[in-house]
């Protein structure tokens, strides 16, 4: 049975909803504060600095994303059919705005004005999704269910750099479409 949501819990949601809508500089505590209903003194208690709660926040989105991708390779033997998973996982996100972008993605494009221990976590997600990815693509090249037009670690970075980009589309267009029509031909070469 899951935990009830602690003081601490509400107050990194809503940082990581103010972050999707206007990246690390586009909020502070006192816009916290005011959406979870706390004094701001209370979120310098769980968060002492605006670092400390976005390195927390990068910290349990990383946590949050391994654990995912650690179920897509319990549930999906297939490489191919676990890559198309990944892209439904972002589409359905994108289209019900429930995640409009991948919150690493964002704060990556502002990696020069973090602080660098919000850079540090933000540069292992990375990191981790472009080992899973590269995985997935060794695996599937190896079994004949993926073509690599170049190395797995290549190939993953360029399919990373694909769904980012997508996503970016997707916001900058105000289309969730465009998610799914950049994406579906990086895997349709791949798994073709």
């Amino acid at each position: 049975m899951p935990s009830a949501p602690t003081t601490s819990d509400a107050i990194l949601a809503c940082a990581q909803s103010l972050i999707m809508a206007g990246g690390y500089n586009g909020f502070s505590y006192a816009d916290i504060a005011e959406v979870v209903g706390i004094r701001k003194a209370s979120i310098h208690h769980h968060f002492p600095g605006k670092a400390d709660l976005v390195r927390a926040l990068v910290a349990r989105y990383r946590r949050d994303a391994e654990a995912g991708l650690a179920a897509l390779d319990r549930q999906v033997a297939d490489p191919a059919a676990r890559l198309r998973a990944y892209l439904g996982y972002w589409e359905a996100c994108i289209a019900d705005a429930r995640a409009p972008i991948c919150v690493c993605a964002l704060l990556a494009s502002e990696l020069p004005v973090l602080p660098d221990p919000v850079a540090i976590e933000v540069r292992a997600h990375f990191r981790t999704l472009a080992a899973w990815l590269a995985s997935a693509m060794e695996r599937g090249a190896a079994e004949g269910s993926l073509r690599l037009a170049d190395t797995a670690a290549v190939e993953a970075e360029m399919f990373m750099a694909t769904v980012h980009g997508a996503m970016l589309s997707a916001r900058a267009y105000g289309d969730a479409g465009m998610f799914g029509a950049i994406t579906r031909p990086v895997l349709h070469r791949l798994a073709g």
